[in-house]
């Protein structure tokens, strides 16, 4: 099967490690393109509720797919999400192709495009940590009560639903803060001369153009791997909203989970090292020389 061309990929809140991350279908729509550039906007593995217990062959996959296109040469931008902030202390570091920033500046076609996660603008991540978290553990919980519902939903011929998205349109404080979140993301942009602002963190998929005080600019939400199964891809000089819902060529690329059941995850990990050239223990040398001055990067090359 010939793979789509993409000349940009964004993606975000995959959340590997748990019950809700839809991995099958991420590595179906993976498979399925070839990109020129891919940017990793966040929260890619949960280290929040991350369990040696639960750590599926897809996962891996998964893991190994992205390792996979950097050892190609194919740009990948890793800026880290409140549920991978870990590697924040890794901001600047460079592998290959890869790099690892808190936020990235483009400029693509004439226009500025800023990207980053998006939680700094959660006031409860920023003064309430530990509800943010036990947040996240009540909304991994919810999502797996809503894979039972549907299981049964589809024995009865009905469709499926999502019990997180109603509990959010009915609360008006989720709506509230959404639409808070973005307009204070767009002012910010356009105050900055910023032509387009994406970001991840809230996992809700969205393109639309906002008109602020300092001119306009268009906002753009990659959505997540866990609800809606989302993308932002560029190509031919347009960005759009990639649904794997709506993709029926995705959906027929088979994945072979039982020969990647065969390897352990060590020896996976083992394998991706010698496939990059990585000393086993690169991440710990990182952070015992770890410079606290270092700037956060701002690739201002042209990506398309």
């Amino acid at each position: 099967m010939a793979k789509r061309e993409v000349d940009i990929v964004v993606l975000s809140d995959i959340h590997l490690g748990t019950y809700g991350c839809h991995a099958t279908e991420l590595l179906q729509y993976l498979k399925s393109i070839k990109p020129k550039a891919v940017v990793l906007n966040g929260d890619i593995i949960d280290v929040w509720q991350f369990s040696k217990r639960y750590w599926p062959a897809t996962h891996m996959m998964v893991v190994k797919h992205l390792i996979g296109l950097i050892a190609k040469d194919i740009p990948v931008y890793y800026i880290p999400g409140n549920h991978d902030e870990m590697l924040r202390r890794f901001k600047g570091f460079r592998l290959g192709s890869l790099k690892i920033t808190n936020k990235l500046s483009l400029k693509i076609d004439n226009a500025r495009v800023w990207i980053f996660h998006g939680d700094v603008f959660d006031v409860v991540m920023q003064h309430s940590r530990w509800l943010a978290k036990l947040g996240a553990i009540g909304y991994d919980t919810l999502i797996l009560i809503n894979r039972f519902v549907n299981y049964i939903s589809l024995k009865m011929g009905r469709g499926k639903i999502s019990l997180s998205k109603k509990v959010k349109n009915s609360v008006k404080g989720a709506v509230k803060f959404i639409n808070k979140f973005e307009d204070t993301v767009c002012d910010i942009a356009a105050e900055n001369n910023y032509d387009y602002v994406i970001c991840g963190h809230i996992h809700h998929p969205e393109i639309r153009g906002v008109d602020t005080k300092h001119g306009h600019v268009t906002y753009m939400n990659s959505g997540d791997w866990i609800e809606n199964l989302t993308a932002l891809e560029y190509n031919e000089s347009k960005w759009s909203l990639y649904n794997f819902n709506e993709d029926p060529v995705a959906k027929t690329i088979d994945i072979n989970k039982k020969k990647a059941s065969k390897e352990s995850a060590k020896s996976l990990m083992d394998s991706l090292m010698l496939e990059m050239n990585m000393k086993p223990n690169l991440f710990n040398e990182m952070g015992n020389r770890e410079d606290d001055s270092m700037e956060d990067m701002e690739d201002n090359s042209e990506a398309a």
